[in-house]
């Protein structure tokens, strides 16, 4: 049975809005995603796909945008999924296309994280621009 936030049909039915301001925020998220693809069937692998996109984008969020917010939104188009937007008001990602390389970082990490995030989940769109933040949508479809 889904959470009272997120019944309905036919439409996008919105949760909560999660703010992404403090590390702990981090962990949050990630459990909010859990909680809703555990509550609309999902199996444990697109469980961990979904977390593990979400994880990456929200990490973003707070380290290179500043801090932002997440809202999940139960999808349903004659099947179901869950639509994660994370936003920031950071300085926005001036190339995109080098950014979505793998192997490309601006810290430490492996430089899997736009790129990886992309192959985890069915539909992928990014809006962003020096100055003006980053903004991305994510959606995985339950098989």
């Amino acid at each position: 049975m889904l959470p009272d936030e997120l019944t309905g049909s036919g439409r996008d039915i919105p949760a909560r809005e999660h703010a992404v301001r403090a590390e702990e925020d981090l962990l949050t998220a990630r459990h909010a995603v859990r909680a809703c693809a555990v509550a609309v069937g999902f199996s444990i692998v697109d469980q961990t796909k979904i977390v593990t996109a979400a994880s990456e984008l929200v990490r973003n969020a707070y380290i290179h945008g500043g801090g932002g917010s997440m809202t999940i939104t139960v999808v349903r188009q004659g099947r179901v999924g869950l639509k994660l937007t994370v936003r920031d008001e950071g300085p926005g990602i001036a190339d995109v296309e080098q950014a979505m390389a793998d192997g490309f970082s601006t810290g430490a990490g492996l430089g899997h994280g736009l790129g990886g995030t992309r192959r985890l989940v069915d539909e992928f769109t990014i809006d962003t621009a020096p100055g003006r933040g980053t903004t991305v949508t994510i959606v995985r479809w339950k098989p």
